[in-house]
């Protein structure tokens, strides 16, 4: 940045993904989570500087030259839902044009099904075709959002990133889209015989529950909770006390917003960055960061200390 400061946008972050699964990354705005799925696709700016590995089918993205990105990785390799959709269109094309051109160039489709080819792949979005000749600023934005979401479907590629898939969408459709994101990665590959896997960036976290095998939980750059959907949505619950704020600020839970604000990227505080908003923290935590053991990175747990009990509860610490 100027004056030579760095921002860490993400630290540390490490995960596996399997065909057939699906991982939600979820967390407040802000924390990292659209810049780690830019990272894997080569679409960071040109100031940024990544370190580490990302493997996929041989590939390692993070060192990929944008030639091998452009042709064998965006769009064969992995599939991309962005975040903004309005931006990602062609505004000058109507969808049913961008929708053949990427079948044309993603499939062995003849040109004389094309146009049969994209009405199927804007049905299997639940895109209007009778919308599809019109163009980007014609579309709202739940229609941009599934004439985005299609185009990302076409190749059938073996990871789907989807950044916010559900933006825009009534709940009715928010299912929709999610059923058919769970169908692709069911789906078998022709070429593996296994399914695809999918990266979910949401804030939706009612869509996660629906879809997601695993939930990662970032906050301010890192992952501070890696779980198993069924244990993180159900019991024994998040063992982090962030991851379990999120879901208590939902209408249908106790409907408890966190209290605070996020600290900025550029100005992380030495020890864990949820400290300061935190009812659990302890000196501990203001001066030495917690690293992603057991799946949680939090010097105090839930589990650990409810397995402890009152009397041996952190000074300051709330009861589990």
């Amino acid at each position: 940045m100027r004056g030579g400061r760095h921002v860490a946008a993400v630290t540390d972050a490490s995960f596996d993904l399997a065909p057939g699964q699906c991982l939600a990354l979820v967390g407040e705005s802000g924390c990292g989570k659209s810049v780690l799925a830019s990272a894997l696709l080569g679409l960071l700016p040109g100031n940024a500087q990544t370190a580490g590995t990302a493997h996929l089918d041989g590939v390692e993205l993070l060192t990929a030259s944008e030639r091998e990105l452009s042709r064998s990785v965006r769009g064969r390799r992995i599939g991309l839902v962005p975040q903004s959709p309005a931006a990602h269109l062609t505004p000058v094309r109507t969808v049913r044009s961008q929708l053949e051109e990427t079948v044309r160039e993603l499939t062995d489709t003849p040109k004389r099904a094309l146009r049969a080819a994209a009405e199927r792949a804007a049905e299997r979005a639940a895109f209007p075709v009778g919308h599809l000749d019109r163009h980007p600023h014609e579309l709202s934005g739940g229609l941009a959002q599934r004439a985005a979401t299609a185009l990302a479907l076409v190749g059938d590629a073996p990871l789907l990133l989807a950044d916010e898939p559900t933006t825009g969408l009534d709940r009715d459709l928010v299912d929709r889209t999610v059923d058919e994101l769970r169908r692709h990665i069911d789906a078998p590959d022709d070429i593996r015989g296994t399914g695809r896997a999918l990266l979910m960036i949401t804030h939706d976290l009612a869509a996660a529950e629906r879809i997601a095998d695993r939930v990662a939980v970032m906050y301010a750059g890192r992952i501070v909770e890696l779980a198993d959907a069924t244990d993180f949505f159900g019991s024994p619950g998040p063992r982090h006390p962030y991851a379990r704020g999120l879901l208590d600020a939902l209408p249908d839970r106790a409907f408890t917003p966190i209290p605070g604000m996020p600290p900025e990227l550029g100005d992380l505080p030495p020890g864990c960055a949820f400290a300061a908003r935190c009812d659990r923290d302890t000196d501990l935590c203001t001066t030495t960061a917690p690293a992603l053991t057991d799946g949680t990175a939090c010097h105090h747990p839930r589990e650990a200390a409810a397995a402890a009990g009152p009397q041996a509860a952190p000074e300051g610490a709330a009861g589990a």
